[in-house]
C-alpha cells in the first residue's frame, strides 16, 4: 500500500518550521475510583506515541497531539474526560513541559520546537461523524497531518479521516505505517504456507473473518468456543461446552471452501475437559470421540497441541487472534502455551492481536518472538475480515495526488 511516511518527509527536510497535527492513540487505562483519582495504570500507548513526537521535536515542526480518551459525550466536559493525566505522564517521558490546550478547534498558538496537547478530541461537536466543516476546521490547524493512531484506523471520524481529506499533506507515522507493513506482509504478500489461529468464544462474533480467511489461508486453526461448533459440524460430541449450534451450516461451508483449494481445518483429535468452569476443576484428557454428556471442553489435548505445532514451526507465515483454550486457568492453558511456544520456535514471520492474544504472548514471555504485535483490536479485527480500513483508504488517495 503507498502512503506517504512522516518519516520520508523528516528526512526529506520537509518538517522543519512546519505545523504538525498527530492523531495518536493515547486512551489508556485509568483509575477511576475516589482513592484512584484518573490515575493511569497502564502506560504502553503513550510510550507507543513518543517516537512519533520525537520524530517531529526534532525535525523542528510546531508540534500539536491529540487523542481521544474513553467515551465522552460530545460538547460535555467531564473532568473525567479530560487528557491532564496523559499531559502529565508525557511530560514525565520527554523530560520537557506539555502545556494542554482547550477550546482548541478555531486555533492553537504553538512554535516551531513547541510541543502541546489538544484536549480529547471526542468532545468536539461532529468528531464522531466527521462532520465536515469541523474537519475542514481541523485541517485548517497544520501543515501537516500525521496519523498515528493505528487503534482508530477502522473509525472514519474527523480526526481520523475527515483531517486527512482537507490539510495540506497526510501522512503516516511511524506506528500506523508499521502495522501497514506487517498486515500487508502477512496477508497480501505472504511467504506460505500461510496458517491462521482464530479463536475465542462465539463462531458469530468471527464469522466474516473465518469466512474471508477461508479464501487466503493453507491451514486454519480454530480454538475455544469456535472450534466446539466446529466438532459439531464434524459430527463429533461436545457435551455441555460452549457452542453455537445454529451456525453449524456456516462452519460446515467455511470447512468445504478450505478443503475445496486443498487446504485444511485441522479439527481436535484429543480435549482436556471437566465438570465444571472453574480454575480448580480436576482436569481429563481425552479423545473427542469420548466426550460425555457433562463435559466441558476447556483446551486442546496434547495430541492436537503437537500436530498443530509441528504445522506452525513449518509455516512461512502465522496469523494469531485468540489463545484456543481456558489458558487463564493453568490446568487449561497448555494447548495455547504450546501454540505460543511453537509460534515463538518457528521462522515463519507471525503477527498476533486481539486482547486475550497479548495476555497470553506476555504470560509466556514470547514478545520478543513474535515477529509483529497490534494493539489495534477493532482495526486488527477488520484487516483480517479483508476489509480496507478508512485510515489506510484516505492515505492511499492523498499519497496519489
Amino acid at each position: 500500500m503507498n502512503v506517504l511516511r512522516f518519516s520520508d518527509l523528516g528526512a526529506a527536510g520537509k518538517v522543519a518550521g512546519r505545523r504538525v497535527f498527530i492523531r495518536a492513540d493515547l486512551n489508556v487505562p485509568q483509575d477511576h475510583s475516589p482513592e484512584g483519582g484518573g490515575r493511569i495504570t497502564e502506560d504502553t500507548r503513550i510510550r507507543a506515541s513518543l517516537p512519533c513526537i520525537r520524530m517531529a521535536l526534532d525535525a523542528g515542526a510546531a508540534v500539536m497531539v491529540t487523542s481521544h480518551l474513553g467515551r465522552p459525550t460530545e460538547g460535555a466536559f467531564k473532568t473525567e474526560d479530560s487528557l491532564a493525566p496523559v499531559a502529565q505522564r508525557l511530560a514525565e517521558l520527554l523530560g520537557r513541559e506539555v502545556p494542554l490546550v482547550a477550546d482548541w478547534v478555531d486555533g492553537v498558538q504553538v512554535a516551531p520546537g513547541q510541543l502541546v496537547l489538544l484536549e480529547n478530541c471526542r468532545l468536539n461537536k461532529g468528531e464522531k461523524k466527521n462532520d465536515e466543516a469541523l474537519a475542514r476546521k481541523l485541517a485548517a490547524l497544520c501543515d501537516i497531518f500525521v496519523h498515528d493512531a493505528f487503534g482508530t484506523a477502522h473509525r472514519a471520524e474527523a480526526t481520523t479521516y475527515g483531517i486527512a481529506q482537507f490539510a495540506p499533506m497526510a501522512c503516516a507515522g511511524p506506528l500506523l505505517a508499521a502495522e501497514i507493513d506487517a498486515v500487508t506482509k502477512a496477508l497480501s504478500a505472504p511467504k506460505r504456507p500461510l496458517l491462521a489461529i482464530v479463536a475465542g468464544s462465539k463462531v458469530s462474533t468471527k464469522l466474516s473473518i473465518l469466512q474471508s480467511l477461508a479464501s487466503k489461508v493453507d491451514g486454519l486453526i480454530v480454538g475455544g468456543g469456535i472450534a466446539n461448533t466446529f466438532l459439531l459440524a464434524s459430527g463429533l460430541p461436545i457435551g455441555k461446552s460452549l457452542a453455537e449450534p445454529a451456525l453449524i451450516d456456516e462452519a460446515k461451508a467455511v470447512i468445504a471452501a478450505m478443503q475445496a483449494r486443498g487446504a485444511a481445518v485441522p479439527i481436535p483429535v484429543d480435549v482436556v475437559t471437566a465438570k465444571e468452569f472453574k480454575a480448580d476443576a480436576p482436569a481429563t484428557v481425552k479423545a473427542v470421540a469420548d466426550v460425555a454428556a457433562d463435559d466441558l471442553i476447556l483446551d486442546i489435548g496434547p495430541k492436537t497441541a503437537a500436530v498443530l505445532a509441528a504445522q506452525l514451526k513449518a509455516a512461512g507465515t502465522i496469523v494469531w487472534n485468540g489463545p484456543v483454550g481456558v489458558f487463564e486457568f493453568d490446568a487449561f492453558a497448555h494447548g495455547t502455551e504450546t501454540i505460543a511456544r511453537a509460534i515463538a520456535d518457528s521462522s515463519a514471520f507471525s503477527i498476533a492481536g486481539g486482547g486475550d492474544t497479548l495476555a497470553a504472548i506476555a504470560k509466556y514471555g514470547i514478545e520478543k518472538d513474535v515477529d509483529y504485535i497490534s494493539t489495534g483490536g477493532g482495526a486488527f479485527l477488520e484487516v483480517l475480515e479483508g476489509k480496507t480500513l478508512p485510515a489506510f483508504e484516505i492515505l492511499a488517495k492523498r499519497a496519489a495526488g
